[in-house]
């Protein structure tokens, strides 16, 4: 039992570390939406546009450090390579660097065993947050505003507002979605640890109505064991009673 609490606070730690680089993330793309919508105005002008496109490559580059999110010196979202950063923060390669471990029915991810014959799948994959890049095509989050970045250097107005603004609301919409899993995961997992607190609180009690002595009960037989002793011992000296007198005989 306590075993498995241990691989439940780990998982909690875990989700806690997805969780707060998944909302660094919607925080960028939120901004990077406000910054095509100005951008995409045509009043805005080609000095603007071009600021904008600098401030949406940076937020790039913070959603892929935040994509690269460690926990105990695993990265959280490159599945099972988990010692691989999934993507590189410091350039313009936007492409996945880890496997489908755990997005794949058929490639186990990262798994904890929460209870009795109960294990739970705990890590999210980086291109279902963030995509594969502008090569893959994917409309993922960093293809979207690969593009984006393009349209506004480009002038292209009509991009902006149209598709790029659409598929950006529907990448967020996809983060937001896995959030909400993740946070249903840490839900159960909440609940796997109250229960297993309240199954060692059980045990610990069973245990000690099995083992524990009964402490008024054995006082008594102590107290019986010490007096039958003592008259024993009284008995043995009064039927020897043996002298000086006795061994120079």
């Amino acid at each position: 039992t306590d075993q498995h609490r241990r691989n439940v606070e780990d998982a909690l730690g875990w989700q806690d570390a997805a969780e707060q680089s998944l909302s660094a993330i919607t925080a960028a793309a939120q901004r990077a939406r406000d910054l095509l919508v100005q951008g995409s105005s045509d009043s805005a002008d080609r000095t603007s546009r071009e600021a904008i496109a600098a401030e949406v490559e940076q937020l790039i580059a913070s959603m892929k450090e935040n994509a690269n999110a460690t926990y105990r010196g695993s990265h959280v979202f490159s599945g099972a390579m988990t010692l691989t950063a999934p993507y590189d923060a410091g350039s313009a390669d936007d492409s996945y660097h880890g496997d489908d471990a755990g997005f794949d029915p058929a490639i186990p991810g990262i798994v904890r065993e929460i209870g009795p014959g109960v294990s739970m799948t705990i890590n999210v994959v980086g291109h279902e947050v963030l995509g594969r890049g502008q090569a893959a095509g994917d409309d993922g989050l960093l293809h979207v505003l690969r593009d984006a970045v393009d349209h506004l250097r480009a002038g292209d107005g009509p991009s902006l507002r149209g598709t790029d603004l659409s598929r950006l609301d529907d990448g967020i919409d996809s983060l937001l979605e896995v959030r909400a899993r993740n946070g249903a995961r840490s839900n159960r997992l909440e609940t796997a640890l109250t229960r297993l607190d309240e199954m060692k609180e059980s045990t610990v009690r069973q245990l000690s109505e099995t083992e524990d002595a009964d402490i008024a009960e054995t006082l008594i037989e102590l107290n019986s064991q010490t007096a039958a002793y003592q008259a024993a011992l009284r008995a043995g000296a009064s039927i020897v009673q043996s002298s000086l007198m006795d061994f120079l005989r």
